[in-house]
């Protein structure tokens, strides 16, 4: 059985938390993470820069983040002042890419630590670019990366940008990507790399509905979690061959059954039992439909929320069965988006239960109000986060960042093992 990632957590405790956004390539793979840290849990940015660099460094150092990276790239941001201290010493140059604020002025002693942090081995990208400005000229030859503020961009002006920029040996990533259209325009216009919440969670086709091997995915669902007879279970499998021939290799990949190698569904079934049928159910469903190569930005998603949400339930001693839900709330929450149909009619064909159904939905029950934390979290929404906390103070006692980092490595893993 594949056991979560774990981490050595230091003496004190941590008081900041992290967000993380994928930035993908072309074909909607994930080369690297945007990394942004706040300070304890309320998620406020950290005014204090010595505290900012302190963070940063046991960040890397104690808790381990190029685990969390899944073997990515980081790209941090850094102000001025910042940028001009030691702290980024402490960082690995092949895993960070140092992010320049947009409030960042090009002076000569700028552009000087700049190439001295090329010398290092670092790569230096420009952040929130929305036009052509005579003062980035100095600092176009060091730079690896240019992030384009697509939101801010008028559209007339977009092409124009992308054009001047593509003189330059530069990447351009386009940030703020946060529809199907954009999304469309921006591969046309020739970036290399894009940044949003689009790529979290893609947008839904209105009327769109399940093609049949979804529906057996479904039904397999449905068996598991109205207790169905394994041969049922069996029999709906072998529907569906090359779902079937996953299941094996994924039982097998991970040693699930030591030394016995596992050859049919029965085999398998009884030896994954239901719950671990149930999460690698789960991740094959996300795994086929995912666009790009395994595992996609949103398998990841989906599998960081079903750990964090487990172990959310679990530091607040819920019982077994209700952290069990918590984990199949944080997965089912972005099954509209995998599968490119509403979601109150997705849950229904699970015949989930009401108080299931309302977590997921409209964030109700202690569940619900667990979701809604990991989503603001997600989306660096601080005021909400804040909100959260106050209302239920039984949240502030818990290590959002210990449970964050934890469900960030676990899904990377398992994510892994189910290649």
């Amino acid at each position: 059985m594949l056991e979560p990632a774990r981490i050595e957590t230091p003496s004190r405790t941590l008081d900041f938390t992290l967000a993380r956004q994928p930035i993908i390539d072309r074909k909607g793979n994930t080369i690297a993470y945007e990394l942004l840290f706040r300070k304890g849990n309320s998620q406020q940015v950290v005014d204090d820069r010595a505290a900012t660099a302190h963070v940063i460094a046991h960040a890397f150092n104690e808790l381990g983040l190029d685990s969390v990276l899944g073997g990515k790239r980081a790209f941090i941001n850094f102000d001025a002042m910042l940028i001009m201290t030691d702290v980024i010493e402490f960082l690995p140059p092949d895993k960070v890419v140092i992010e320049l604020l947009e409030t960042v002025q090009i002076t000569p002693a700028i552009v000087a630590r700049c190439k001295d942090l090329k010398q290092l081995g670092f790569s230096i990208a420009l952040d929130d670019v929305e036009g052509i400005d005579p003062a980035h000229c100095p600092l176009m030859p060091i730079l690896d990366y240019v992030k384009i503020d697509v939101l801010k961009v008028p559209p007339e002006q977009l092409a124009p940008i992308v054009e001047k920029m593509a003189r330059h040996k530069v990447k351009l990533i386009a940030e703020k990507v946060d529809s199907e259209e954009m999304s469309t325009r921006c591969h046309d216009l020739g970036f290399e790399l894009f940044q949003g919440f689009f790529y979290a969670k893609p947008t839904l086709l209105n009327g769109k509905r399940t093609d049949p091997s979804k529906q057996i995915m479904l039904r397999l669902m449905h068996q598991l979690l109205s207790d169905a007879d394994n041969g049922d279970i069996e029999k709906t499998f072998k529907q569906a061959p090359e779902m079937s021939y996953k299941l094996l290799r994924l039982v097998n990949s991970v040693g699930v059954a030591g030394s016995v190698k596992i050859q049919t569904l029965a085999q398998a079934i009884m030896v994954l039992g239901r719950r671990q049928l149930q999460r690698w159910l789960q991740l094959l469903l996300f795994a086929q439909y995912s666009r790009g190569d395994f595992p996609s930005p949103l398998l990841t998603l989906s599998s960081t929320r079903g750990r964090m949400m487990e172990m959310l339930a679990e530091a607040l001693c819920y019982d077994k069965a209700t952290r069990e839900e918590a984990f199949m709330v944080g997965m089912f929450s972005l099954l509209d988006a995998l599968l490119g149909a509403p979601l109150p009619e997705l849950l229904d064909e699970l015949a989930l239960s009401e108080e299931i159904r309302l977590a997921i939905l409209q964030h109700e029950g202690r569940l619900g109000i667990l979701l809604g934390l990991i989503i603001a979290m997600e989306q660096d929404e601080g005021n909400k986060v804040d909100d959260v906390i106050v209302a239920h103070p039984e949240l502030a006692n818990v290590n959002l960042m210990n449970l964050q980092i934890e469900s960030m490595m676990w899904a990377d893993s398992i994510a892994q093992g189910a290649k």
